[in-house]
């Protein structure tokens, strides 16, 4: 849940959301993997220094490929608001991206077949700053995501022309 106090006045959280769970199959299998390999050589061996090197293999395993992929699907973040887009990534060392409504050009989607299966994207912003546009990966229901970037974007213009009042 990302923090109301970093939000600026009158700012109000759209809705946030977290990569696709399809980031976690792989972590997943190689889990799977890595535990029933791992245990049936520790157990096939009598020798203790060789125990200790599968110990060892297996844990660098564990942690490379399985918490680390985690860890990172678990501190990433998506948080549209009122006025902006945000993007939150990392837990030791933070990256952090955010982008106005007000210097979106275009929402585009793109999906796979994979993607059409599992249901989940690719959203791209096309921004009118220096930064570039924004790309994010991995996006659950994608399309539905894109159609609500739209509106938001479309209500923070109304706001801002005060033409209209976004709800707040």
């Amino acid at each position: 849940m990302y923090p109301e106090k970093l939000l600026a006045p009158g700012e109000t959280i759209a809705f946030e959301i977290k990569p696709h769970f399809r980031a976690l199959i792989w972590p997943a299998t190689v889990l799977i993997i890595a535990v029933f390999i791992g245990t049936w050589a520790f157990f096939l061996t009598d020798n203790s220094i060789i125990r200790w090197i599968i110990v060892g293999a297996a844990a660098f395993i564990l942690i490379w490929q399985v918490a680390r992929p985690f860890l990172g699907w678990l501190s990433t973040q998506y948080v549209f608001t009122s006025r902006r887009i945000i993007v939150r990534r990392g837990l030791l060392t933070k990256q952090g991206r955010d982008m106005p409504l007000a210097k979106v050009n275009n929402v585009s989607f793109e999906v796979g077949v994979i993607g059409r299966i599992l249901n989940y994207g690719t959203l791209q912003i096309e921004s009118a700053s220096d930064d570039g546009d924004l790309v994010i990966n991995d996006v659950p229901n994608v399309e539905d995501i894109q159609r609500q970037v739209y509106e938001l974007h479309e209500l923070d213009d109304s706001r801002r022309r005060g033409s209209g009042s976004a709800p707040e």
